[in-house]
């Protein structure tokens, strides 16, 4: 027999009740920040759709501007309109440009709610007539354009590719379309 047998207690194993406590309060601290970045993932989200239909909303009204018959008036202007389910403002400025014939059209919009100044989108625009219809004017880079739909100017093929039977055709274009 030992001496310390009955005297000496032997010690249990597990954890005591400071150690329980500090293991909670690491895992609450790790599951407030897994919240936090959840929550704030959440939030990017709703701003990040918010600013698109801004962005669609200035684009729509630039281009409703854009197809009028007459030139939107100089000066600034503002409006409300319903989309996605929420009000929406905008504010227009129409300013006329260094050429006679074209205006710019500058749309900030926000929510019908949100304070004056501040705003999820600006879109800028131009109307006028200073632009050429499309395929109407060419531009001639360093030899290679054209005045018309075909290819360069003076080019004895019309843009066309050389094939053999047409040597010395442009290798920078394409072959004319055969749509017959």
């Amino acid at each position: 027999m030992r001496a310390n047998d009955g005297s000496a207690r032997t010690r249990a194993r597990g954890f005591t009740l400071i150690e329980v406590l500090a293991a909670l309060v690491i895992v609450a601290l790790g599951m407030m920040g897994v919240i936090e970045a959840v929550t704030q993932s959440a939030r990017n989200g709703t701003y990040l759709r918010e600013k698109t239909l801004a962005h669609w909303i200035a684009m729509n009204v630039v281009t409703e501007r854009r197809l009028a018959a007459s030139p939107p008036a100089i000066g600034k202007s503002s409006d409300e309109v319903e989309f996605a389910g929420t009000r929406w403002k905008y504010d227009l400025t129409t300013t006329q440009t260094q050429v006679e014939t074209m205006r710019r059209i500058d749309v900030s919009v926000r929510q019908a709610d949100s304070p004056e100044g501040t705003s999820l989108a600006t879109v800028s625009g131009f109307y006028g007539t200073a632009i050429g219809p499309a395929g109407g004017a060419s531009v001639t880079w360093a030899g290679v354009g054209g005045s018309g739909p075909g290819g360069a100017t003076g080019d004895p093929n019309n843009g066309t590719q050389g094939d053999g039977q047409n040597p010395g055709g442009n290798p920078g274009t394409p072959p004319a379309s055969t749509d017959e």
